[in-house]
């Protein structure tokens, strides 16, 4: 009768045991040491060798030359023992035997000492499945047992095992197994099997096992039983419904391309070979996350499941995307095989899902933006402008001023017609002391509410075709509207440039109060200004100053 390749190849020893050397460690010294517990808690991901460490370990203490760290493997208890007929080794499968009955079953087979071998040992299977009366039953037989019984509870979720019975033990955890172990493995039984399997094809089955020792050697196992003594990696995908790493760079380069069309085109060809819209998402994740891995570290490392073919493509990609990058697509992907797996219609949310993909890679970080804001003139001094050449900035008379600014003694005296009554040519060639008060007002009117309080702080230049604007750091931010430089252009009738510097000290002067601001305004704005509230906020804040104030009565 055939043998699968997951028990043909259990292994039968300490030495055999691959991926748990802290476990085996500790295990032989104390069987070298006589230090044998009464009850043991294996726990651990499914496949990483827990109901055979504890066969080992009773084979270990019923050796005909134990207790040994190495059995002879041909005593009639090792065999029984690896065959599971041992008559002593009782090994119990709580899923199905989980009620206080069976408990009580054991307990009372406790009392009886073992029929041949040295030791009576209890493998429960599944532990976690037993109920809480179940564990009840059986607490003071676990805390107090006879010399001759040791308990071995095995489980994949140790916490569902209560604190009354992982107390009375010594808990082992099993960890995943690594990947490079895996696949060497795999090659020794290749070899063992006249199995023709390359590098590539025992990485694709070693990804499906996900540190599971034995759904690795059960993928193998099935792919044997489809591709016969010779496997090809592209019918193992196929047979294991893993995504080939080109597939998933599809998505990458579209990024990179900023082409949505191509996203769509990849759901497409998902959809017409069949293949699940789910898995792909969760396959999508985990190749961000190799990208995001392989970035930081910057070279092939193990703590990615890849061949190094795999990673040197890995590397590849991952050099034209930043971490932020990554981190975002990664966090993007994990949202889209969540909302899949309750969706009614998944081609609908996949397709939604990668188009955001490709516009995430359009963003930018609020640190670029902010250093993209700073201009070389801004870490320059600011020069002395001609006193001709100053034209007016302004301030409404009853804002208080930030620190550090200096007015003048004497403002300029106002032009006998208002400002918006004077056209742009006028402004330019006859009068242009008003070009800081009709850009103020004309900012005002487009509700560019900062960009006209940065003005009314600022030295305007007029020089040429070039707009020249001095203003405060603290407002240098203000003045970066894309809509400024084209309202400039609209008051001065003509295509200008303009440039922005920053200083310390800018000397601005005051503008006129606009034309719609009536004494009775001026009176609710004194009025608000004097409550305590607003002067407590200006002691806190003094560099703050106030734009406007608005009758809520209104």
């Amino acid at each position: 009768m055939y043998q699968v390749i997951a028990r043909k190849y259990r292994p039968q020893s300490f030495s055999e045991l691959i991926g748990q050397e802290h476990i085996q460690k500790t295990l032989v010294n104390a069987i070298a040491s006589n230090r044998i517990a009464h009850g043991y808690i294996f726990s651990g991901q499914r496949g990483t060798g827990k109901t055979t460490v504890a066969r080992i370990l009773a084979r270990c203490l019923n050796c005909v030359q134990g207790p040994t760290a190495t059995p002879c493997g041909v005593c009639s208890s090792c065999v029984e023992i690896s065959a599971s007929n041992s008559v002593d080794v009782i090994e119990i499968d709580a899923a199905s035997n989980r009620g206080i009955n069976e408990m009580r079953e054991i307990r009372e087979n406790v009392r009886y000492r073992p029929a041949r071998d040295r030791y009576k040992v209890f493998i429960v299977d599944e532990a976690h499945q037993i109920t809480k009366e179940a564990f009840n039953a059986l607490l003071k037989t676990l805390e107090e047992p006879p010399e001759w019984v040791i308990f071995i509870l095995c489980t994949t979720e140790a916490y569902e095992i209560p604190n009354t019975i992982a107390s009375r033990c010594q808990h082992f955890n099993f960890r995943s197994v690594d990947f490079t172990e895996i696949v060497n493995r795999m090659k020794f039984i290749a070899a063992q099997e006249d199995i023709d399997a390359d590098e590539n094809v025992l990485s694709v089955v070693a990804q499906a096992g996900e540190g599971s020792v034995r759904d690795s050697l059960s993928a193998l196992d099935q792919a044997i039983a489809c591709c016969g003594k010779t496997l090809r990696v592209e019918d193992v995908r196929a047979l294991l419904g893993v995504f080939d790493v080109d597939s998933l760079r599809a998505v990458a380069d579209a990024i990179n391309a900023q082409s949505p069309s191509k996203m769509l085109e990849i759901v497409q060809e998902l959809e017409t070979n069949g293949k699940s819209l789910q898995h792909f998402s969760r396959e999508l994740s985990r190749y961000w996350r190799n990208l995001l891995v392989v970035k930081i570290a910057g070279k092939p490392t193990r703590l990615i499941a890849a061949s190094d073919a795999e990673q040197q493509s890995l590397l590849e990609v991952a050099a034209s995307f930043t971490e932020e990058d990554l981190t975002r697509y990664l966090n993007l992907t994990l949202e889209l095989y969540k909302a899949l797996q309750t969706s009614l219609q998944p081609r609908l949310h996949l397709e939604l899902g990668l188009i955001k993909l490709v516009h995430a890679g359009k963003l930018q970080s609020i640190e670029e933006v902010l250093a993209g804001l700073k201009t070389p003139a801004a870490t320059r001094s600011v020069p002395p402008a001609e006193p001709n050449a100053l034209l007016s900035a302004s301030t409404r008379s009853t804002a208080p001023r930030p620190s550090g600014f200096q007015v003048p003694a004497k403002a300029p005296a106002p032009s006998s017609k208002r400002p918006e009554e004077v056209s742009a040519n006028q402004l330019v060639d006859t009068n242009p002391d008003n070009l800081a008060q009709l850009l103020f007002n004309a900012l005002s009117k487009a509700k560019l509410d900062f960009t006209a309080d940065a003005i009314q702080h600022s030295a305007v230049t007029l020089q040429g075709s070039e707009l020249l604007i001095r203003v405060p750091k603290a407002m240098l931010l203000s003045l970066k509207d894309p809509a400024f430089q084209r309202i400039a252009s609209e008051i001065l009738g003509k295509s200008v440039r303009v440039r922005i510097e920053s200083g310390e000290n800018v000397i601005a002067n005051s503008l006129e109060a606009p034309a719609s601001e009536s004494r009775q305004e001026a009176e609710i704005r004194e009025r608000a200004l004097s409550h305590p509230g607003v002067k407590r906020f200006q002691e806190l804040f003094p560099d703050a100053h106030v734009r406007t104030v608005r009758n809520l009565n209104e």
